[in-house]
């Protein structure tokens, strides 16, 4: 079976090196679904999904406020493996440590969060709710993840994307009327699934709760669309591709994962949503000031005509006026500028730069997005700043932290050559500036990957 499976992999565009360890994957989560559902597999009904996390090359915290992002899959990621059942129970194992959440389709499921299982019941509830007019049956889906977890390389929405993909194909959902009218395309369900981990309505899908976050649509976007050896330059609400961006192949990326966890549904959750509340009420301040008519601060940025340092200008004048409230002027226009510069100037300068072969200016560009994270955004830690410096310095083209932050991973994108050696040497001097190598920490390398497969 494992021959057979590399032969799939290989055939819907996965790297030979990569197929291998993936094949090893389904054949964790077919174990771990044969065992729940207490017989041999019926391989003619059986529906194998590869979905892999994502990195964010550029665009951070710019999704949910209408900004731009330049983003990749990455070769690991979830190989989900599921069955149809005659019923609407809904059965999800994890294949690595055997835990089992058991649900149904059902508008009224309760969900509580606090761990993995959060997710896969907020999607079958949100598709009770938005696809339940006719009749739906549920699944035994299993999954195994080779992604270091809470990591920032979007595990968490990769499980929202593999569970709806198993419920949506054991149901024909792109057949039914009420999918067609609101769901067109790969994007615009990238969008969709976002509305479902943050609670949101989508076009006239009513709003439910979510998983408790007040993200985007970025990660399910790259994990839907990502183009293999490629950046994809999108901007969001709604969704829309502007370019790509080939990655140079002399070049591979090496991720660094710091070993400090940013869990969503725990205390990072917090810091994760004030950075995005931040956002929306300094962009509420800014309309109301400036009358301007755009429903985003993406669409705002574009339409104001003045130069950057005008309206970094406006802005502070803008946040000035704002009453008294939950932020204060100051950090309304720093989180605005730090915005700003990273959707309208970094992320467009910087895909220019990568598109030219100008690598220099790309380190440059990346070097102050960073910069911006620490000063403006406030949501890194020590770790994630000594791993992006510490790349820089050892001859990195480009490094930096990625994801809502507060812990998670680095990025560096690295002459392939010297890629082995490059890893060995950032773990060794990881391990050496922290006295110890952090539990949890995990590099490996990947090339920018293809989007979900069925395999």
């Amino acid at each position: 079976m494992s021959d057979v499976m590399i032969e799939r992999l290989a055939a819907v565009g996965i790297r030979p090196a990569a197929a291998e360890r993936i094949a090893a994957l389904y054949l964790q989560a077919e174990s771990a679904l044969e065992l729940i559902r207490g017989r041999t597999l019926d391989e003619s009904r059986l529906l194998r999904f590869w979905v892999p996390g994502r990195i964010e090359f550029l665009g951070k915290h710019t999704d949910y406020a209408g900004g731009r992002s330049l983003l990749c899959a990455v070769e690991r990621g979830f190989a989900v493996a599921a069955l149809p059942r005659a019923d609407r129970r809904v059965r999800v194992v994890d294949a690595r440590t055997c835990e089992v959440a058991d649900g149904a389709l059902d508008p009224d499921l309760a969900v509580t969060a606090g761990d993995w299982r959060t997710y896969p019941f907020t999607v079958a509830r949100r598709v009770a709710r938005d696809f339940g007019a006719a009749p739906l049956v549920g699944a035994d889906i299993a999954f195994m993840s080779d992604l270091p977890i809470a990591s920032g390389i979007s595990s968490s929405s990769a499980l929202v994307v593999g569970i709806f993909l198993a419920l949506s194909a054991v149901n024909e959902l792109p057949e039914r009327t009420e999918y067609r009218r609101a769901i067109a395309g790969r994007e615009a369900l990238g969008e969709y699934l976002g509305a479902v981990e943050n609670g949101l309505s989508f076009g006239p899908l009513s709003a439910d709760r979510g998983v408790g976050t007040f993200g985007g649509s970025e990660d399910h976007t790259a994990i839907l669309c990502a183009r293999a050896g490629a950046l994809s330059q999108y901007a969001f609400c709604p969704v829309r591709f502007e370019r790509t961006v080939p990655v140079p192949s002399d070049h591979t990326f090496l991720i660094a994962s710091s070993g400090i966890a940013a869990h969503k549904t725990s205390n990072a959750l917090d810091s994760y949503n004030r950075v995005a509340s931040l956002a929306h009420a300094a962009f509420a301040q800014w309309r109301a000031v400036s009358g301007c008519a755009e429903t985003t601060l993406g669409a705002a940025a574009r339409a104001f005509r003045g130069g950057f340092d005008d309206t970094q200008a406006a802005l502070g004048a803008a946040m000035e006026r704002a009453p008294r409230g939950s932020f204060d002027a100051g950090e309304m226009t720093e989180r605005l500028v730090q915005f700003v510069m990273e959707s309208e100037e970094i992320v467009l300068a910087a895909g220019d730069a990568l598109a030219e072969g100008r690598l220099g200016d790309l380190g440059v560009l990346v070097d102050r997005s960073m910069a911006n994270a620490e000063r403006m955004l406030h949501n890194q830690v020590k770790e994630t700043v000594f791993l992006a410096r510490r790349a820089r310095e050892l001859g990195a083209t480009a490094a930096s932290a990625f994801g809502a932050g507060f812990g998670g991973s680095v990025w560096a994108l690295v002459p392939r050559s010297a890629a082995d050696e490059f890893t060995r040497q950032l773990m060794s001097d990881y391990a050496a500036w922290s006295g110890r190598r952090p539990t949890g920490a995990e590099f490996f390398l990947t090339d920018a990957g293809p989007s979900v497969r069925q395999v």
